[in-house]
């Protein structure tokens, strides 16, 4: 397959696309299993989200379920996809020649004669970025390493290695039902310019609207400014914003809380926000005012591989959740969910069962079982949950 870059100057410049330019070209390019009307954005269902396709790699994780497929891969896409999940997650950045592809990390790590070279993503052409890792042929690529949260180098071995790709191929080689949660990634150290945030996002969105057809779209990103400019450049595809809840501080204080992501949102025409669990578990009753502003509510994060955790979101009304464990999470939840508790908390009745439905295998929320907590005892495990919870 032969792969090009994408150039600036074949897509229309910011002041030229006036809002909902996109979706008057392409009206039918709305995702399935959602609702987008006006600002709102709406799941029909619980959504399941795999990180970076199956999982995340934790190459220092003595769980080799942390280390069993290349993340971010072709390969580990149509893994996850063999699983009732609604999305795949994965980070896009785009090369110095234009051409968007995906990887998580800044930089790309690789060693030579004994000597580590780190260079940036975005720095790279795309021959160079590709030329990491396994190839297509016999020939042997630059060594894959990578840097871990605490500064260590490691080889980045997984059970089943893949080459890299670029987000053109994820959408020529995945299962073409699975929706694409696409984190427009960027470098958390860097003020960047409107003309190089316009040039990156266009790059992107050519990409999407070339070959998106009639997959599930989302754009998410940490980023405030790029949010609201990818929301400006089209209307077809939602957006949310991504936020850590206030667990770590930046500069840019609309980073630095739930309450900030939320009027982010409101004001920008956002669609939703996607926060880090914690978040969510430290401050249960922003749930509620964020789902009275008509935003939609995912999470992320390491409690999201614990079914009670995630099932717990079910039942505060969070719309979906992204996992690593995607098989164990996927039957987990399907478990708690058509198989709830039979009795509900201090009422001694048992669980109803009618209205229950599964569809094709997954997850509904629309007629799901529920346990049949009260007011009172709903409120009163949301605020038990920080003190079970190590935060």
């Amino acid at each position: 397959m032969a792969l090009k870059a994408v150039h600036v100057s074949d897509v229309p410049h910011i002041d030229q696309v006036p809002d909902n330019a996109l979706l008057a070209i392409c009206p039918n390019r709305v995702s399935k299993g959602v609702e987008l009307g006006g600002n709102a954005f709406r799941a029909s269902k619980f959504l399941v989200i795999g990180h970076r396709g199956n999982g995340m790699n934790t190459l220092q994780s003595s769980d080799r379920r942390m280390r069993a497929i290349k993340e971010n891969s072709i390969l580990s896409f149509n893994a996850a996809s063999k699983f009732p999940i609604d999305f795949v997650e994965f980070d896009v950045q785009v090369t110095k020649d234009n051409c968007p592809v995906i990887f998580h990390d800044d930089f790309i790590l690789s060693i030579n004669n004994g000597t580590v070279f780190e260079k940036r993503i975005t720095e790279l052409s795309l021959p160079e970025f590709l030329y990491y890792g396994p190839q297509n042929d016999s020939q042997e690529g630059n060594c894959l390493l990578r840097k871990t949260h605490d500064g260590k180098i490691v080889n980045w071995n997984v059970e089943t290695d893949d080459k890299l790709c670029t987000l053109e191929e994820a959408f020529q080689k995945v299962e073409s039902s699975l929706g694409f949660n696409i984190e427009l990634k960027f470098d958390d150290h860097i003020v960047y310019d409107h003309s190089y945030l316009t040039g990156v996002l266009q790059a992107i969105l050519q990409v999407v609207f070339e070959n998106a057809k009639e997959r599930p779209i989302i754009f998410s990103t940490f980023l405030p400014d790029a949010a609201l400019l990818v929301r400006k450049l089209q209307a077809t595809y939602p957006v949310f914003f991504l936020t850590n809840g206030g667990s770590e501080l930046y500069h840019d204080v609309r980073r630095n809380s739930l309450e900030e992501a939320l009027k982010l949102c409101l004001e920008g025409g956002l669609q939703g926000i996607v926060s880090e669990v914690r978040g969510i578990f430290r401050n249960p009753g922003t749930v509620k005012k964020i789902r009275e502003s008509e935003l939609s509510l995912l999470t992320y994060g390491k409690l999201n591989n614990v079914a009670e955790a995630v099932y717990m979101q079910h039942l505060m009304g969070i719309e979906g959740v992204i996992v690593d464990l995607v098989q164990e999470m996927t039957e987990s939840l399907a478990d708690l969910i058509t198989h709830p508790p039979t009795k509900a908390i201090g009422t001694g009745e048992e669980g109803k069962e009618e209205g229950s439905e599964r569809n094709e295998g997954k997850v509904k929320v629309e007629g799901d079982i529920k346990p049949q907590f009260s007011e009172r005892e709903l409120s009163f495990l949301l605020k038990l949950i920080p003190e079970l919870i190590e935060l």
